[in-house]
């Protein structure tokens, strides 16, 4: 219990931090295409993550096992981070987060086709009950959507894709390949978008470019803290804890932008999280095995700058 302790308070200590990056994000969102504060936050993150990339003394190449599976993941993850943050520099914290809840449900239903993993009665109505809270938030009948709403899906959507594709094929990557590609593509892919759509760039003022500095380094310092938090703890008792977000999002929300989440948002977020529990509750119960892909997901949406945190993890044991 000690150890679940110590993992319980990194992990609520790293979605603090992450809360804070969402903050700076945010903020930058006022000024910034999504484009652009991808690409600086990614740029600011290559030096500590370069480090930690050259701990890799595990002998072969970059060239990826499965090339094709690669290209997919890499795609999935630039798709969930460009769109994570679009959502969240239009949508209040709470809305956005309470749409990215529904990850590990969406990660549960694409493991049937991807991993070959048995969903059955009782996971298939968390996950109804779930998708049910996710019509709640997005309020169809009440309050007009937007492009953030949509931005927010289609983050949840690909994270949920990347993440499955990463339990499918982790064990034959090298870790180095895992963490190095989605990164590049994220500066490369930023980059271009800016040279192509001349309007996603805008000149930046020195105290904005410490903004972009800070997302990397709170992005590196919440994954450090995950890290130590599955290092301590359980899955099934650290997973949970990415709930907490809610908490800070109504915090922020209220002090900085003037926002409380709705009635709706309260009451999806509500539905979204107990369907989430339920379905790290069953996979927690089945036992530890390879296709366990809601528990064994340790990353969250929206963090280009820091690298998977899997991957790290059999770096640092096999370092």
């Amino acid at each position: 219990m000690v150890g679940n302790t110590r993992g319980i308070l990194f992990a609520l200590l790293a979605y603090a931090v992450y809360s804070s990056h969402d903050v700076v994000v945010k903020l930058l969102g006022a000024d910034y295409s999504s484009f652009q504060i991808v690409f600086f936050s990614v740029l600011f993150g290559f030096p500590l993550t370069s480090v930690m990339l050259m701990r890799d003394a595990k002998p072969g190449t970059l060239i990826p096992a499965h090339p094709w599976w690669m290209l997919l993941r890499t795609l999935f993850t630039v798709t969930a981070n460009s769109s994570a943050f679009y959502a969240f520099s239009v949508l209040p914290l709470a809305d956005a987060y309470s749409i990215f809840f529904a990850t590990p449900l969406l990660i549960t239903v694409i493991s049937i086709p991807l991993l070959g993993e048995k969903v059955r009665l009782h996971r298939w109505m968390a996950v109804i009950v779930g998708l049910i809270g996710v019509g709640i938030v997005l309020n169809p009948g009440g309050a007009s959507l937007n492009l953030g709403h949509l931005a927010a899906l289609v983050a949840a959507t690909a994270g949920a894709f990347a993440s499955v594709i990463v339990r499918k094929i982790g064990r034959d990557e090298r870790s180095v390949v895992m963490l190095l590609y989605p990164m590049m593509a994220n500066f490369a892919l930023m980059g271009l978008a800016m040279i192509l759509l001349p309007s996603n760039y805008h000149p930046v003022a020195g105290m904005h470019m410490l903004g972009f500095a800070t997302i990397a380094g709170l992005s590196i310092l919440g994954m450090l803290c995950v890290i130590a938090a599955y290092t301590a703890g359980e899955a099934a008792i650290v997973a949970p804890m990415q709930y907490s977000q809610i908490i800070w999002a109504t915090a922020f929300g209220y002090l900085l932008f003037d926002q409380l989440p709705g009635v709706n948002v309260i009451a999806g977020a509500g539905l979204i999280i107990a369907s989430g529990l339920y379905i790290v509750l069953r996979e927690s119960l089945a036992g530890r095995t390879s296709q366990q892909p809601v528990l064994r997901t340790r990353n969250r949406i929206g963090t280009p700058s820091a690298m998977r945190i899997g991957p790290l993890m059999r770096l640092r044991k096999s370092s």
